[in-house]
């Protein structure tokens, strides 16, 4: 069967790691099923994982992805969860796992024609819901729901800033913040990602770092170092950051003084829990949403959308059909 896999590591030239290969159909161990793949989405775990990120080279070769759909051997349509994880090890939550790990990181991932997975990653598909979009949630549009909802600490409708228009997480909270209710800003450095933004239902954009018209209750961070001042600068007395990713760089400078005599709370957020996930598909069919899906390509030509996302130049997210 075909496969995209990590057979080396490299920062400077991560693409030259990246495989697309034919490998043995895999047996799924006791607790495990097997899963035929219709439809599966990048994020910039991948990215990360080719350039040497999360993922140990003796673990090599390995699968990529974490996001994927399609069918069991019953013929049953399911979703995969991505994290596999124990949620008695976590107080309840799987996201809190010491011990928890994503496909591709410890095993093996999902951008293969079939793959195995335990059987608590099983989610059922909704029967309307298209391939593209059922593949395109359980990661970025996971994220960015939790994010929204159990971390965010908000109750009701809001002024949300999301940072960093374009990318898989930012744009799946554009659209989710509306369909919650909430004033929605969003920075963009580039004049075509900002009219996509408000094409999604953004109330208004801006430049990165540019002042806003108001202070927000809420900031999605996932740029890190480079938009971490203005997330600060931007939130009202008591209000929040919640930051799950630092694509640009993990360690800006922080204003202390800003923070504690603004009582501002700054709350990381991973991924979510399958109860969220369960949720999210709910929440998306009943309010009629639909991923972003920037382009589409075969499995086989999957190295297009790797350079495409190495380049940076995507706006929503980039699917692999199967």
């Amino acid at each position: 069967m075909l496969a995209v896999r990590c057979v080396s590591q490299s920062k400077e030239d991560p693409l030259s790691g990246l495989s697309i290969e034919e490998i043995a159909d895999p047996e799924p161990p006791q607790g495990w099923v097997a899963v035929n793949i219709r439809s599966a989405a990048l994020n910039h775990h991948d990215l990360w994982s080719i350039k040497g990120v999360g993922l140990r080279s003796d673990q090599l070769p390995m699968t990529l992805g974490t996001d994927a759909a399609g069918v069991l051997d019953d013929g049953s349509e399911v979703l995969i969860y991505p994290v596999i994880a124990d949620p008695d090890a976590g107080g309840g939550d799987e996201t809190l796992d010491p011990g928890r790990t994503l496909f591709s990181e410890k095993h093996q991932g999902l951008f293969s024609e079939r793959v195995i997975v335990p059987e608590r990653n099983i989610v059922p598909k909704p029967a309307n819901m298209s391939w593209e979009t059922a593949a395109c949630l359980p990661t970025a549009w996971l994220t960015a729901y939790r994010m929204l909802t159990t971390r965010s600490g908000l109750s009701g409708p809001a002024k949300v800033l999301i940072q960093g228009a374009g990318g898989g997480v930012a744009t799946a909270a554009i659209e989710l913040a509306k369909a919650l209710g909430h004033t929605v800003f969003v920075t963009s450095r580039d004049e075509e990602r900002a009219r996509r933004a408000l094409d999604l239902g953004a109330d208004a954009c801006f430049s990165s770092g540019e002042k806003l018209p108001t202070k927000v209750d809420l900031v999605i961070e996932t740029v890190g170092a480079a938009t971490w001042d203005h997330s600060l600068r931007s939130l009202r007395p008591g209000g929040r950051i919640v930051v799950s990713g630092a694509t640009s760089g993990p360690n800006p400078p922080s204003d202390l003084n800003r923070v504690f005599f603004l009582q501002l709370s700054v709350v990381g957020s991973t991924m979510g829990t399958r109860d969220e996930l369960d949720a999210l598909l709910r929440f998306v069919a009943d309010a009629g949403l639909e991923p972003r899906v920037d382009s589409v390509v075969s499995l086989r030509d999957a190295r297009s959308h790797f350079e495409r996302m190495n380049s940076g130049e995507v706006f929503g997210k980039l699917v692999l059909s199967v």
